[in-house]
């Protein structure tokens, strides 16, 4: 099942992709499927191409994990950490997966991350890794947007990666029924179509397994809740000369099987 929340023409509304078409639920919100309510119909199918695709949930938490992927600790020239280091996005910093993202004046040097968002769909605390999967309930893209000046000159990342439009996500959550192995998933990032990451999640050092796991063992994690997992590398602030993003440009993020997320970057107001 792929899962979204879109506006048609009737407002916004949760539905199910179905090939070409999205068909709505008969449920106040998306995140009730997420919890375990059943996915009833609630009328007649829109053409996918007619409707506006938003963030399928808001989540109530967003927990990102750094130098996940050992090519992008590499790139970055720092070693690979020895336990998942966890850092906390704001629920606000969600958006469509149209975006946009805003680029805001605190900031000259704003990155990308294309990442695989893991959905969690149950109440979890303490699970061990054997038993992680279990917890979750999907799988869908993110962009990581990074404000890499901030994230060196403050010691937490808040403005860093919590500003407002730096969490684009969706375009759906494709039921982790439908995702035989996490980690074997292609996850590529284009810049105003210029190829920029081309990884694999196989390049993860701690697995979505381990990570729940972790993250489970720190606080109750709750049906909704997103773990997004690293990027692999290819980031604007490690190439020569550094290649951050600027207002009018486009990101475009791509994981097989999970569809893809495009944003345009606007100056924030």
């Amino acid at each position: 099942m792929r899962l979204c929340t879109y506006r048609g023409v009737d407002g916004v509304r949760p539905g199910v992709v179905e090939g070409d078409a999205v068909r709505p639920l008969g449920l106040a919100d998306a995140l009730e499927v997420v919890g375990g309510a059943s996915a009833r119909p609630g009328g007649p199918p829109e053409p996918l191409a007619a409707v506006e695709l938003l963030a399928p949930i808001r989540p109530g938490k967003v927990i990102g994990i750094g130098l996940n992927y050992r090519d992008h600790a590499a790139e970055t020239g720092k070693p690979l950490p020895e336990l998942p280091l966890l850092f906390a996005k704001l629920p606000s910093a969600v958006t469509g997966p149209a975006g946009p993202v805003l680029h805001p004046d605190w900031t000259e040097e704003l990155d990308y991350e294309g990442e695989l968002a893991v959905v969690i769909g149950r109440r979890t605390r303490a699970v061990a890794p054997a038993d992680a999967l279990a917890a979750v309930f999907g799988y869908a893209v993110m962009d990581d947007v990074s404000a890499r000046d901030r994230q060196r000159s403050e010691p937490q990342w808040v403005r860093a990666k919590g500003g407002d439009g730096f969490a684009p996500f969706g375009p759906w959550i494709t039921t982790a029924d439908e995702v035989p192995d996490p980690q074997a998933l292609r996850i590529r990032t284009w810049v105003n179509g210029a190829l920029r990451q081309d990884g694999s999640t196989a390049d993860m050092v701690f697995p979505v397994a381990e990570l729940v796991s972790f993250c489970s063992h720190a606080f109750t994690l709750e049906p909704g809740d997103v773990i997004t997992t690293g990027t692999p590398a290819g980031v604007g602030t490690a190439m020569t000369p550094p290649g951050h993003l600027r207002p009018g440009d486009v990101v475009r993020v791509e994981i097989d099987g999970l569809g893809a997320i495009e944003h345009p970057v606007v100056r924030a107001g």
